[in-house]
């Protein structure tokens, strides 16, 4: 053998060898994604990434956010009701009654047995039952309802050791991500929970008619049939909300969901406790029009508070041409309306909004332009009684 061939094959033994080492290599490193490094060599294997993740579990097994789960569950579980409603529509064509049966749910607010819910769940109802946590039943007497805003007040007469009230908590400190919690009984399934979080804040919805509430919340925790009147929880266990509708082209979730804030429900429930319906803020002004300046009012209540307080509306001109009387209407003299108490408004739903949040009684100071001067009237606030349909 010669010296030449002797060298050929060690160069091509340890080519081999080199060889050998990168496909090993190649074949221990499928741990994560490999990616080309500027010199060619391949990353450090991460060796802290291969120990064990460190114990999250509580002694029961929790995670931290099932406890949370779990305690909201616990806390507010039993404060959740069903109720069953029925009702007798009369046939107008058969003269004969046919009964309409309804599901709903509500939260328990006190220990005199008011239950908070929709004003829609007990609508039209001649029987409403409801059902406690422990499957025992009783009759509820209807107390007052505010069908502008979706809710009622029922009661029922239960002993107090089985009335276990909810808190109500503030939802004008929620913020659009935080976890919320939805207890109700949606195809009968009682006492269901599910939870998402805040999706948006200050939404429009159109409750009854042509009435909107602006600052509904949009959550995107499942909510179906049944889980109207139930509470929209929050992480401390307090109602912040009240479940009232889905967005939904079925009937059933699609992950948009509506609920009443509590500030709403709040303002509401010691009216319907007291009076059975909502007593509002009258400032007499019928109807305005959007403008760009601003709203410009239409028509005024005769001897309402605005027209005594020296507001001015349109000047109607009237005039008889045989049979016929002829009316004109000169908009330009009618004040316009940019603003409540220093606030502005562009809409009728933001001036009505800072309209009820006054009490009769209490003086309003409305930012007007008349004749290109701006002028703020001060304005007292009357009572406007708003019977419920029930």
């Amino acid at each position: 053998m010669s010296f030449l061939t002797l060298l050929t094959g060690i160069v091509c033994f340890l080519m081999l060898s080199v060889c050998g080492e990168v496909s090993i290599a190649q074949v221990l490193s499928p741990l994560g994604p490999q990616f080309p490094q500027p010199n060619g060599t391949q990353p450090p294997l991460n060796i802290s990434s291969t120990r064990p993740s460190q114990n999250i579990f509580n002694a029961e097994g929790l995670t931290p956010d099932e406890v949370v789960n779990v305690r909201v569950y616990d806390t507010c579980n039993r404060g959740v009701v069903n109720i069953e409603t029925k009702s007798a529509p009369r046939d107008r064509f058969l003269f004969a009654e046919s009964n309409s049966d309804g599901a709903g749910s509500g939260s328990v607010i006190d220990q005199e047995g008011h239950i908070l819910t929709n004003f829609h769940v007990v609508e039209d109802a001649s029987q409403v039952d409801v059902t406690l946590f422990d499957g025992s039943s009783f009759p509820a007497k209807f107390v007052g309802a505010d069908p502008i805003n979706d809710l009622a007040v029922i009661r029922i007469e239960a002993p107090k050791e089985k009335l276990f009230p909810i808190r109500l908590g503030d939802s004008n400190r929620l913020r659009v991500g935080m976890r919320v919690f939805a207890i109700g009984n949606p195809f009968g399934l009682e006492r269901t929970m599910t939870t998402g979080i805040i999706s948006s804040l200050n939404r429009s919805l159109q409750i009854r008619g042509n009435r909107t509430i602006k600052s509904i919340i949009q959550i995107d925790a499942a909510v179906n049939p049944g889980n109207s009147g139930g509470p929209l929880l929050n992480a401390h266990a307090q109602l912040i909300g009240v479940n009232t509708a889905i967005a939904s082209r079925n009937g059933q979730s699609a992950g948009v969901g509506f609920a009443i804030p509590s500030s709403l429900a709040t303002r509401v429930i010691p009216q319907l406790i007291k009076h059975g319906r909502v007593i509002r803020p009258e400032i007499g002004i019928v109807s305005v029009l959007r403008t760009e300046r601003g709203l410009l009012i239409a028509r005024l209540s005769p001897g309402g508070p605005a027209e005594q307080a020296g507001l001015r509306g349109p000047k109607v001109a009237r005039s008889r041409r045989g049979p016929f009387v002829f009316e004109s209407v000169d908009r330009s003299a009618a004040d316009i309306i940019v603003g409540v108490d220093g606030e502005r408004v562009t809409s009728t739903d933001e001036f009505l909004s800072r309209i009820e949040s006054h009490n009769p009684g209490e003086t309003v100071n409305l930012d007007i332009i008349r004749e290109n001067q701006e002028l703020q009237i001060p304005v007292i606030l009357r009572s406007s009684l708003d019977e419920p349909r029930q």
